[in-house]
């Protein structure tokens, strides 16, 4: 700030003490006046700078933890047990069968056991509390022939479903006589909402003497579905495809297509 002297006579005149006295404090507050002003600017900007983010990733993130579940299904808790017998025993042996139902087949590749095919009924159940619908299936490869009953339930709470499944040799019978054979269960299954499921399975070279109750109440109810479901009726159309062997359409002869002849029949002519 600047001070501007009178003027007289050609002449700058002196200022006095006194105007320099009151002059010096007004610049020294005029100058805090000017670094408050420019202080409370700035603070608002740096008060909406962003923080920099900070790495919420934990350390061992490349690394994360794998839970696994191993079943025990050669030798099931007696928790398991029991669980499993009050499932099994929940299972009607006779059901009402509303008109739906469905009948599918099909075919599957896998690289350890090869091609395989299958045929499944699904039939939709009246009138009981539990269970909604009850699913059959017959598979087959060239090493085994596999029945699989399945009970699905209505409003799966803690029950999803229970699976009972047997298995036979494809060399020791034709997947159609696995029909007329009451095959004893090999295996049994519940799979449970929100927990991990509960299995049990025939064993080499274990003494599976106290499930043995279990495997027989499975084949009692394999046999009475299998005969209940008419699965000769529903199937007629499938079980001789089902039977056909997978070399047996390879090996079909293709024959050649005719080729045209090339002689010209009298009487007929060349155009050019």
């Amino acid at each position: 700030m600047s001070l501007i002297l009178p003027r007289e006579s050609g002449h700058w005149r002196a200022p006095n003490c006194y105007n320099l006295r009151v002059m010096r404090p007004l610049r020294a507050a005029l100058a805090a006046i000017t670094v408050a002003t420019l202080l409370a600017g700035a603070s608002p900007a740096q008060d909406s700078t962003p923080a920099s983010p900070q790495s919420s990733t934990p350390s061992n993130d490349k690394n994360p933890q794998i839970k696994l579940n191993f079943l025990n299904v050669c030798s099931p808790s007696d928790a398991e047990t029991q669980e499993i017998t009050s499932a099994l025993n929940r299972i009607p042996a006779k059901v009402n069968y509303t008109g739906d139902f469905e009948v599918t087949r099909g075919r599957l590749i896998s690289d350890k056991d090869g091609p395989s095919r299958y045929v499944r009924l699904r039939r939709e159940l009246a009138g009981d509390a539990l269970f909604n619908n009850v699913q059959y299936s017959l598979s087959a490869d060239a090493k085994n022939t596999t029945e699989t009953l399945v009970f699905k339930v209505r409003d799966p709470k803690d029950l999803v479903l229970i699976s009972l499944e047997d298995q036979i040799s494809a060399t020791a019978v034709k997947p159609a006589s696995a029909l007329d054979a009451d095959t004893p269960a090999a295996h049994i299954k519940l799979e449970r909402f929100g927990k991990s499921s509960i299995a049990l399975a025939r064993c080499e070279n274990r003494d599976q003497s106290a499930y043995e109750p279990l495997f027989t109440q499975a084949t009692k109810l394999m046999a009475q579905y299998r005969k209940a479901l008419g699965l000769r009726t529903m199937f007629r159309n499938d079980l001789t495809w089902l039977a056909t062997p997978e070399t047996a359409e390879k090996s079909k002869p293709v024959k050649p297509a005719a080729k045209p002849s090339s002689e010209t029949k009298s009487g007929e002519k060349h155009l050019n």
